[in-house]
């Protein structure tokens, strides 16, 4: 099975791969082939710790075991990592091979994570608003994030959307977590419950865009989550969500 992650310039992908693999999880666990977390950590972040940019494709083999009822689930990985400016067309057309190869990639993955930040409408009212788009701009994004997904993703049974830096949100974070917790015996929410509370709460603007992609070919399924590096429940649930589905 194949998951790429996909997203623009400085949303947080890195770090969400990365702190994945950290050792201290709860029912997601991640070996890295040929190097330790502490390695990745050195490859991967800069002194002050701020994420390097990916200049780029790269790949990154993981192997993710996820703990469920029925028992553990194994799921190797791709990680393809990408230069966030890779879905700008001027970033396509100067770079074509680039972008073929990532495209094919894509067309054969199982399981896609886009992941992408948070608008200024919805931020907490201490965060710089100027570092991240309005909600127009954040929309007009996703219309290309939904055509992509209907045209060059043949192979997708399940997306995966990220509202990526949660902390930052206008929310009570904790209550958030404990309504979307995953509990392997009685969680509050089933899968389509916690999509749907996500949907409503933070992705409402993009609802028909949402439901245009379920609806454009059989078999296939997007949910959204919202993460952050800081709450390793809301980090582990997308792959939680995967390995129940993607075996």
């Amino acid at each position: 099975m194949g998951v790429v992650y996909i997203g623009d310039r400085a949303v947080g992908k890195t770090h969400l791969a990365l702190e994945l693999a950290n050792p201290q999880g709860n029912y997601v666990q991640v070996s890295l082939i040929n190097q330790n977390y502490q390695n990745l950590q050195a490859n991967l972040l800069n002194l002050d710790g701020t994420t390097k940019p990916t200049k780029t494709i790269e790949k990154c083999s993981l192997n993710v075991e996820v703990r469920l009822p029925i028992g553990v689930s194994k799921i190797p990985v791709d990680w393809i990592d990408s230069p966030g400016e890779l879905f700008r067309r001027s970033w396509q057309s100067e770079h074509i091979n680039e972008w073929q190869y990532f495209k094919e990639i894509v067309s054969k993955s199982e399981g896609i994570f886009l992941i992408v930040p948070p608008y200024r409408e919805i931020l907490q009212s201490h965060i710089e608003s100027e570092n991240y788009i309005t909600q127009q701009q954040w929309c007009n994004r996703f219309n290309r994030w939904a055509e992509f997904f209907i045209y060059d993703c043949p192979q997708a049974r399940r997306i995966v959307i990220c509202l990526n830096k949660a902390d930052l949100i206008n929310c009570e974070i904790e209550q958030e977590i404990a309504k979307l917790n995953y509990l392997p015996h009685g969680s509050r929410m089933n899968w389509l419950q916690r999509h749907n509370y996500v949907v409503n709460s933070y992705f409402k603007p993009v609802k028909s865009e949402l439901e245009q992609i379920n609806r454009s070919r059989s078999g296939l399924s997007v949910r959204c989550f919202i993460t952050s590096i800081y709450h390793r429940s809301l980090l582990e649930l997308p792959w939680i969500y995967l390995a129940s589905y993607l075996v």
